[in-house]
């Protein structure tokens, strides 16, 4: 079996697939810099015993990561739970992805994945939305080439930084709203974040078609946790792949072997 782990900044992601590629479970735990080795093991251990599979069927590791302090300490955790340090998405490794960003090492390792997987998922050309602490929009030309996207917080720093940088905003959760129009402060601020983000999504994709004169449709597919909420309420049609990223990390580590 293969533990496959995307270190966001928020949240750490943990997947287990077997052989055949079967993803069998997938969790979240929060990220934490100051973690040591130790307890990173203790925290995968557990994972495995909620979901009810041993960890000593395992026989290869891969992880990706956005938080560079968290990289020594989860390589070293990772070897000592199997006995042999895990791949590491970064330099060196085969992805079978061309990029044309100007730096490649400021491409996040995350993107990367996800954009491997939804290359053998679906058709270019392609936007992917990675909705995370910030929101990746991403553009992958008819060439199966990354070409670039564009960045902004995220859903929940946003609806942090409304609350904590306003006297009378509560802090909230996301949901769908009932209705357009808000009739208490709750469901103003609700509204404003889903239809906001979907409106802003819905008119970068326009932007993105009209930029690129696209002669066949457009490919648009988004992912992370606040996605569900935020697509159902776009006007174009976007496809929510939960699983993007953790597929990505999967065919990464079998083009490396």
């Amino acid at each position: 079996m293969l533990l496959a782990i995307d270190v966001g900044n928020s949240n750490t992601s943990v997947g287990l697939f077997s052989g055949e590629g079967t993803l069998k479970f997938l969790a979240s735990i929060e990220t934490d810099r100051g973690k040591t080795a130790d307890q990173i093991c203790l925290d995968l251990m557990n994972l495995f015993s909620l979901y009810g599979y041993e960890i000593s069927g395992v026989t290869g590791a891969i992880f990706s990561s956005v938080v560079p302090p968290v990289n020594f300490m989860m390589t070293k955790a990772l070897t000592r739970l199997f006995g042999k340090p895990p791949m590491e998405v970064g330099p060196g490794i085969r992805t079978g992805l061309n990029i044309r960003m100007e730096f490649h090492n400021q491409l996040g390792a995350d993107l990367v994945c996800s954009a491997v997987a939804a290359l053998e998922k679906y058709r270019p050309p392609m936007v992917i939305i990675d909705m995370g602490t910030a929101t990746t929009v991403s553009y992958i030309s008819e060439k199966k080439t990354y070409e670039g996207g564009l960045l902004y917080p995220g859903v929940y720093l946003s609806l942090r930084a409304l609350a904590d940088q306003t006297a009378q905003l509560p802090a909230i959760s996301l949901e769908h709203p009932r209705n357009l129009i808000g009739k208490n402060t709750e469901d103003c601020m609700k509204n404003g974040i889903v239809y906001g983000t979907a409106g802003m999504l819905d008119g970068l994709i326009d932007r993105i078609r009209d930029e690129i004169g696209a002669d066949q449709p457009l490919t648009v597919v988004a992912t992370g946790t606040p996605a569900p909420v935020i697509v159902r309420h776009c006007r174009n049609e976007i496809v929510y792949d939960k699983y993007l990223l953790m597929e990505g990390l999967w065919t990464i580590y079998q083009k490396n072997q």
